[in-house]
């Protein structure tokens, strides 16, 4: 799996800071990161429609009281939505229908994410989900390892729920380098018996500020061993934080990507990146 191709595909008009998206039936649901609404965009039409998941939503929300919902994962009929946990604001979890895209539940995570910190033996100003998987029994959430020590570690958390009964394993991984920096979680995805990750290089050892953004990588981890298997670098230029799938032939697998630009501009690059099986 060596060959790729990058393209851009569209913009989408009306969302900015993309850091999730789900792709299903030539319709795209999206998340950004300084925004309380969940977007949906219809790639035929090419429209846009917004769905509140806070009282009071906005599109763009200051970087102190931003709930910075960054993963997004889809089990059957609900979409679960993630806060990152890098601030005490940021730990909250949305259960929304995906027919009628409105919130079933909200839930504090506060008390799993300290529980991972310790247990994964990361600091709470190292702590940073980027990404969550959920298979109906499992749950697999990303620790983006920008921070000083590079604590890139995928937490699965099985139990009745995530706030009072769980059980977490932690499995850590050195990510490949890009002018010298080290790569970090920002999205991952399930397909069959593989994970398939994104990480990004910035230039930063904050996971609250931004820095030069040096480049992505997609990669692969099996799930049955939780090995590495294959990182390819994609690009020296773009902050990828979404990742869904888009076409799965047999000669090739195509991805669909949303770009983090940390502006406030409301618009986000959707790329198609195909890879050679």
């Amino acid at each position: 799996m060596e060959k790729f191709q990058l393209t851009l595909l569209f913009k989408i008009i009306g969302l900015g800071s993309a850091s999730g998206l789900i792709y299903h039936d030539n319709t795209i649901v999206a998340i950004g990161d300084n925004s309380t609404y969940l977007y949906e965009y219809h790639i035929d039409s090419n429209t846009v429609a917004r769905y509140p998941l806070a009282e009071n939503p906005k599109d763009n929300i200051p970087k102190l009281s931003k709930l910075d919902l960054e993963a997004i994962t889809q089990y059957q009929d609900s979409f679960y939505i993630f806060g990152s946990g890098s601030t005490e604001n940021r730990n909250t979890m949305f259960q929304v229908d995906a027919q009628s895209k409105k919130v079933i539940a909200k839930t504090d995570v506060s008390d799993l994410y300290l529980a991972m910190q310790s247990f994964g033996k990361i600091s709470p100003e190292e702590f940073n989900i980027e990404g969550a998987i959920y298979n109906g029994d499992s749950w697999m959430l990303f620790n983006r390892g920008n921070g000083k020590t590079n604590k890139n570690t995928i937490f699965t958390v099985d139990g009745k729920n995530l706030t009072t009964d769980f059980r977490i394993i932690a499995n850590d991984y050195k990510l490949p380098k890009i002018k010298g920096v080290r790569t970090s979680f920002t999205d991952a995805i399930l397909v069959d018996d593989k994970i398939y990750f994104l990480a990004t290089a910035e230039d930063t050892l904050s996971t609250f500020d931004d820095g030069a953004i040096l480049g992505s990588v997609i990669g692969i981890i099996d799930l049955k061993t939780m090995k590495l298997d294959f990182t390819k670098q994609i690009s020296d230029t773009h902050k990828f934080e979404g990742l869904t799938l888009y076409k799965n032939n047999t000669d090739a697998i195509e991805f669909l990507l949303c770009e983090d630009k940390d502006t406030e501009v409301l618009e986000s690059n959707i790329y198609t990146l195909n890879l050679k099986k």
